[in-house]
């Protein structure tokens, strides 16, 4: 669960997503959708919701002795890893079905992996799911839609 919590931080693993996309000729629109839901959601949650909400964590209230992950600085709601995980992935699972599903477990697996390392509360990864999706539909929309040319899937 560490590992996979891991791969979000920062957004790393699907910043690296979208930057391969955009790298490959034939998925650069994939590539903008993605980069268009990942930086919605990180404006929206990182940069307005948690300080707006300043939800505390979990660990800030009572901390375990085997706790796996230092307790975190900003505040807990929505999700941030969550939120950019089922952003990426819906995204990209408008765009290629199979390689989205991939994703889309790999998010579920990252939400619930903020759950077992006690750093989130289960409305904080729902919420953040719940985010990314729309998050994800808009970067698709905003990549496709506007010049009506949706990828061969």
């Amino acid at each position: 669960m560490l590992f996979i919590s891991t791969l979000g931080n920062v957004g790393a693993i699907w910043i690296a997503l979208a930057a391969l996309l955009l790298i490959i000729s034939g998925f650069r629109r994939s590539g903008l959708a993605v980069s268009f839901a990942l930086l919605i959601d990180f404006v929206t949650v990182n940069l307005i919701l948690k300080p707006l909400v300043g939800r505390d964590r979990p660990c800030d209230l009572s901390v375990p002795e085997d706790m796996l992950l230092a307790c975190l600085s900003d505040h807990s709601f929505p999700s941030g890893h969550t939120a950019a995980a089922f952003a990426a992935a819906t995204a990209l699972f408008l765009c290629h079905k199979k390689a989205g599903l991939f994703a889309l477990c790999l998010a579920f697996l990252m939400g619930f992996s903020r759950l077992y390392l006690f750093v989130h509360y289960p409305s904080d990864v729902i919420a953040g799911a719940l985010l990314g999706i729309v998050f994800g539909f808009v970067g698709y929309h905003l990549a496709f839609k506007r010049h009506k040319k949706a990828p061969i899937r």
